[in-house]
Protein backbone atom coordinates (compact mmCIF):
# COMPACT_ATOMS: atom_id res chain seq x y z
CA UNK A 1 0.00 0.00 0.00
CA UNK A 2 1.58 3.24 -1.14
CA UNK A 3 -1.58 5.64 -0.47
CA UNK A 4 -3.93 6.77 2.72
CA UNK A 5 -6.54 7.36 0.39
CA UNK A 6 -9.97 6.74 2.16
CA UNK A 7 -8.45 5.94 5.27
CA UNK A 8 -9.76 8.10 8.54
CA UNK A 9 -6.91 9.44 10.30
CA UNK A 10 -7.60 10.63 14.48
CA UNK A 11 -4.26 13.06 14.93
CA UNK A 12 -3.86 14.85 18.10
CA UNK A 13 -2.87 18.33 18.11
CA UNK A 14 -2.96 18.46 14.54
CA UNK A 15 -3.85 22.13 14.70
CA UNK A 16 -0.10 23.04 13.85
CA UNK A 17 3.13 21.85 13.65
CA UNK A 18 4.15 18.58 13.09
CA UNK A 19 0.36 17.15 13.54
CA UNK A 20 -0.45 19.30 10.83
CA UNK A 21 2.07 18.80 8.36
CA UNK A 22 1.13 14.72 8.97
CA UNK A 23 -2.04 15.82 8.11
CA UNK A 24 -1.52 17.57 5.07
CA UNK A 25 0.83 14.67 3.90
CA UNK A 26 -2.63 12.20 4.21
CA UNK A 27 -4.41 15.10 2.73
CA UNK A 28 -3.10 14.88 -0.48
CA UNK A 29 -3.69 11.26 -1.21
CA UNK A 30 -7.68 11.82 -0.06
CA UNK A 31 -7.38 10.55 3.05
CA UNK A 32 -9.87 11.44 5.70
CA UNK A 33 -8.23 13.47 8.63
CA UNK A 34 -9.73 14.52 12.33
CA UNK A 35 -8.03 17.40 14.11
CA UNK A 36 -8.89 16.39 17.55
CA UNK A 37 -7.26 19.59 19.30
CA UNK A 38 -7.63 22.14 21.73
CA UNK A 39 -6.91 25.18 19.47
CA UNK A 40 -10.17 26.46 18.78
CA UNK A 41 -9.10 30.30 19.17
CA UNK A 42 -6.38 32.21 17.07
CA UNK A 43 -3.35 32.72 19.53
CA UNK A 44 -1.15 35.35 18.31
CA UNK A 45 1.79 33.18 19.78
CA UNK A 46 0.97 29.71 18.26
CA UNK A 47 -0.94 30.84 15.05
CA UNK A 48 -3.57 28.05 13.81
CA UNK A 49 -6.58 26.75 14.72
CA UNK A 50 -8.79 23.99 14.23
CA UNK A 51 -10.66 25.45 11.81
CA UNK A 52 -7.57 26.59 9.81
CA UNK A 53 -5.81 23.35 10.03
CA UNK A 54 -9.34 21.39 8.38
CA UNK A 55 -9.29 24.16 5.96
CA UNK A 56 -5.34 23.53 4.41
CA UNK A 57 -6.43 19.64 4.87
CA UNK A 58 -9.44 20.34 2.28
CA UNK A 59 -7.17 22.60 0.43
CA UNK A 60 -5.07 19.50 0.23
CA UNK A 61 -7.43 17.19 -1.22
CA UNK A 62 -8.69 15.71 2.10
CA UNK A 63 -11.84 15.72 4.25
CA UNK A 64 -11.69 17.27 7.54
CA UNK A 65 -13.18 17.07 10.69
CA UNK A 66 -12.55 19.83 13.26
CA UNK A 67 -13.00 18.57 16.90
CA UNK A 68 -11.66 20.74 19.79
CA UNK A 69 -10.74 18.14 22.15
CA UNK A 70 -8.70 18.32 25.06
CA UNK A 71 -6.78 14.65 25.04
CA UNK A 72 -6.86 14.90 29.22
CA UNK A 73 -10.88 14.64 29.32
CA UNK A 74 -11.82 11.25 29.03
CA UNK A 75 -15.62 12.58 28.30
CA UNK A 76 -13.90 14.92 25.14
CA UNK A 77 -11.90 11.72 24.15
CA UNK A 78 -14.77 9.65 23.77
CA UNK A 79 -16.89 12.05 22.21
CA UNK A 80 -14.17 12.63 19.42
CA UNK A 81 -13.85 8.99 18.70
CA UNK A 82 -18.16 8.70 18.34
CA UNK A 83 -18.10 11.84 16.29
CA UNK A 84 -15.14 10.44 13.60
CA UNK A 85 -16.78 7.31 13.67
CA UNK A 86 -20.05 8.54 12.94
CA UNK A 87 -18.32 10.89 9.94
CA UNK A 88 -16.33 8.40 8.10
CA UNK A 89 -17.34 5.47 9.41
CA UNK A 90 -14.14 4.17 11.58
CA UNK A 91 -11.06 5.08 12.21
CA UNK A 92 -7.94 3.44 10.56
CA UNK A 93 -4.72 5.11 12.22
CA UNK A 94 -4.26 7.13 15.26
CA UNK A 95 -1.48 9.97 15.26
CA UNK A 96 -0.36 10.77 18.85
CA UNK A 97 1.34 13.79 18.03
CA UNK A 98 -0.01 16.51 21.07
CA UNK A 99 2.61 16.55 23.56
CA UNK A 100 3.87 19.50 26.64
CA UNK A 101 6.76 20.63 27.02
CA UNK A 102 8.64 22.24 29.86
CA UNK A 103 12.96 22.15 29.70
CA UNK A 104 13.62 22.79 33.21
CA UNK A 105 15.16 20.95 36.38
CA UNK A 106 13.28 19.72 39.32
CA UNK A 107 13.39 23.15 41.11
CA UNK A 108 12.43 25.24 38.70
CA UNK A 109 9.29 22.90 37.16
CA UNK A 110 6.31 23.92 39.01
CA UNK A 111 3.47 20.95 39.72
CA UNK A 112 1.23 22.49 37.51
CA UNK A 113 3.86 21.94 34.42
CA UNK A 114 4.69 18.02 36.15
CA UNK A 115 1.19 17.47 35.85
CA UNK A 116 0.45 18.92 32.62
CA UNK A 117 2.80 17.13 30.63
CA UNK A 118 2.33 13.66 32.28
CA UNK A 119 -1.41 14.05 31.87
CA UNK A 120 -1.07 15.22 27.72
CA UNK A 121 1.91 12.65 26.68
CA UNK A 122 1.70 9.52 28.53
CA UNK A 123 -2.15 9.72 29.75
CA UNK A 124 -3.41 10.99 26.95
CA UNK A 125 -1.71 8.97 24.55
CA UNK A 126 -3.04 5.88 26.76
CA UNK A 127 -6.26 7.38 26.82
CA UNK A 128 -6.79 8.35 23.09
CA UNK A 129 -5.42 4.49 22.50
CA UNK A 130 -8.00 3.01 24.17
CA UNK A 131 -10.46 4.75 22.64
CA UNK A 132 -9.76 4.42 19.32
CA UNK A 133 -8.69 0.45 19.64
CA UNK A 134 -12.29 -1.00 19.38
CA UNK A 135 -12.37 1.10 15.59
CA UNK A 136 -8.64 -0.21 14.88
CA UNK A 137 -9.11 -3.48 15.51
CA UNK A 138 -12.00 -3.79 12.62
CA UNK A 139 -9.90 -1.71 10.74
CA UNK A 140 -7.86 -3.48 7.19
CA UNK A 141 -4.12 -1.97 8.37
CA UNK A 142 -4.82 -0.20 11.37
CA UNK A 143 -1.61 1.60 12.85
CA UNK A 144 -1.00 3.97 15.78
CA UNK A 145 2.41 6.17 15.73
CA UNK A 146 3.10 8.40 18.94
CA UNK A 147 5.99 10.48 18.63
CA UNK A 148 8.31 9.61 21.09
CA UNK A 149 12.09 8.85 21.13
CA UNK A 150 13.67 5.61 21.86
CA UNK A 151 13.37 4.57 25.65
CA UNK A 152 16.50 5.05 27.82
CA UNK A 153 17.55 5.35 31.03
CA UNK A 154 20.76 7.22 30.52
CA UNK A 155 20.99 10.03 33.17
CA UNK A 156 21.92 12.34 30.57
CA UNK A 157 18.54 12.27 29.51
CA UNK A 158 17.26 12.93 32.96
CA UNK A 159 19.26 15.38 35.02
CA UNK A 160 18.84 18.11 32.80
CA UNK A 161 14.33 17.95 32.64
CA UNK A 162 13.53 15.35 34.59
CA UNK A 163 9.78 16.05 34.24
CA UNK A 164 9.86 16.23 30.27
CA UNK A 165 11.56 13.43 30.30
CA UNK A 166 9.39 11.02 32.13
CA UNK A 167 6.16 12.35 29.94
CA UNK A 168 8.42 11.49 27.04
CA UNK A 169 9.18 8.51 27.97
CA UNK A 170 5.89 7.71 29.22
CA UNK A 171 4.57 7.85 25.08
CA UNK A 172 7.22 5.39 24.82
CA UNK A 173 6.63 2.97 26.98
CA UNK A 174 3.08 3.45 26.49
CA UNK A 175 3.90 2.51 22.57
CA UNK A 176 6.07 -0.58 23.89
CA UNK A 177 2.83 -2.05 26.47
CA UNK A 178 0.39 -1.36 23.34
CA UNK A 179 2.70 -3.27 20.64
CA UNK A 180 3.18 -6.37 23.22
CA UNK A 181 -0.87 -6.06 23.38
CA UNK A 182 -2.14 -5.37 20.36
CA UNK A 183 0.37 -6.26 17.56
CA UNK A 184 -0.81 -10.25 17.97
CA UNK A 185 -4.17 -8.77 16.62
CA UNK A 186 -2.91 -7.20 13.91
CA UNK A 187 -2.47 -3.84 15.18
CA UNK A 188 1.13 -1.66 14.45
CA UNK A 189 2.03 0.19 17.26
CA UNK A 190 4.96 1.93 16.75
CA UNK A 191 6.94 5.47 17.29
CA UNK A 192 8.67 8.13 15.79
CA UNK A 193 11.45 10.58 16.31
CA UNK A 194 12.93 13.12 14.80
CA UNK A 195 17.02 12.89 14.44
CA UNK A 196 16.94 16.16 14.66
CA UNK A 197 14.75 19.51 16.22
CA UNK A 198 11.66 20.08 14.05
CA UNK A 199 11.05 24.00 13.31
CA UNK A 200 7.75 24.47 14.89
CA UNK A 201 5.91 27.26 15.93
CA UNK A 202 6.01 25.93 19.60
CA UNK A 203 10.23 25.96 19.02
CA UNK A 204 9.33 30.03 18.99
CA UNK A 205 8.76 29.78 22.62
CA UNK A 206 11.69 27.86 23.78
CA UNK A 207 14.90 30.21 24.01
CA UNK A 208 18.03 29.96 22.44
CA UNK A 209 17.46 27.65 19.88
CA UNK A 210 18.30 28.68 16.27
CA UNK A 211 15.50 27.83 13.91
CA UNK A 212 17.82 27.95 11.33
CA UNK A 213 19.91 24.74 11.95
CA UNK A 214 16.35 22.77 11.96
CA UNK A 215 14.29 20.26 9.85
CA UNK A 216 10.96 21.68 8.88
CA UNK A 217 8.02 19.19 9.95
CA UNK A 218 7.58 17.98 6.40
CA UNK A 219 10.45 15.36 6.70
CA UNK A 220 8.27 13.53 9.75
CA UNK A 221 5.28 13.67 7.50
CA UNK A 222 7.01 11.98 4.98
CA UNK A 223 8.14 9.42 7.51
CA UNK A 224 4.99 9.25 9.04
CA UNK A 225 3.67 8.37 5.34
CA UNK A 226 6.34 5.94 4.94
CA UNK A 227 5.58 3.96 8.12
CA UNK A 228 1.76 4.27 7.82
CA UNK A 229 1.61 2.71 4.51
CA UNK A 230 3.12 -0.20 5.64
CA UNK A 231 1.43 -3.41 6.01
CA UNK A 232 0.20 -3.43 9.41
CA UNK A 233 0.67 -7.06 10.63
CA UNK A 234 3.60 -8.20 12.33
CA UNK A 235 4.93 -4.67 12.79
CA UNK A 236 4.89 -3.56 15.74
CA UNK A 237 7.22 -2.46 18.91
CA UNK A 238 9.63 -0.32 16.81
CA UNK A 239 11.18 3.03 18.01
CA UNK A 240 11.65 4.56 13.83
CA UNK A 241 13.88 7.90 13.61
CA UNK A 242 12.58 9.95 10.34
CA UNK A 243 15.30 10.07 8.16
CA UNK A 244 16.03 6.16 9.16
CA UNK A 245 12.40 5.48 7.71
CA UNK A 246 12.96 7.99 4.60
CA UNK A 247 16.58 6.52 3.64
CA UNK A 248 15.02 3.04 3.85
CA UNK A 249 12.09 4.22 1.60
CA UNK A 250 14.84 5.25 -1.40
CA UNK A 251 15.16 8.99 -0.13
CA UNK A 252 18.83 10.25 -0.58
CA UNK A 253 18.96 13.88 -0.28
CA UNK A 254 17.85 15.55 3.20
CA UNK A 255 18.46 19.44 2.29
CA UNK A 256 15.54 19.85 1.17
CA UNK A 257 14.02 18.99 4.47
CA UNK A 258 16.54 21.81 6.37
CA UNK A 259 15.59 25.10 7.28
CA UNK A 260 19.00 26.47 5.67
CA UNK A 261 20.81 23.47 3.93
CA UNK A 262 24.19 25.68 4.65
CA UNK A 263 23.80 25.57 8.33
CA UNK A 264 25.06 22.81 10.58
CA UNK A 265 21.92 20.28 12.04
CA UNK A 266 20.56 20.60 15.66
CA UNK A 267 20.78 16.67 17.12
CA UNK A 268 17.55 16.22 19.38
CA UNK A 269 16.85 15.13 22.79
CA UNK A 270 17.40 11.38 23.46
CA UNK A 271 19.38 10.04 20.61
CA UNK A 272 23.27 9.44 21.02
Amino acid sequence: MSSLAGKTLFITGASRGIGLAIALRAARDGANIVVAAKSSVSNPKLPGTIYTAAEQIEAAGGKALALKCDIREEDEVRAAVAATVDAFGGIDILVNNASAIWLAGALDTPMKRFDLMQQVNARGSFLCAQWCMPHLLKAANPHILTLAPPPSLDPKWWAPHTGYTLAKMGMSFVTLGLAGEFGPQGVAVNALWPRTIIATDALNMIPGIAIERCRTPTIMADAAHAVLTRPAAGFAGHFLIDDVVLRESGVTDFSSYAVDPSQPLLPDLFLD
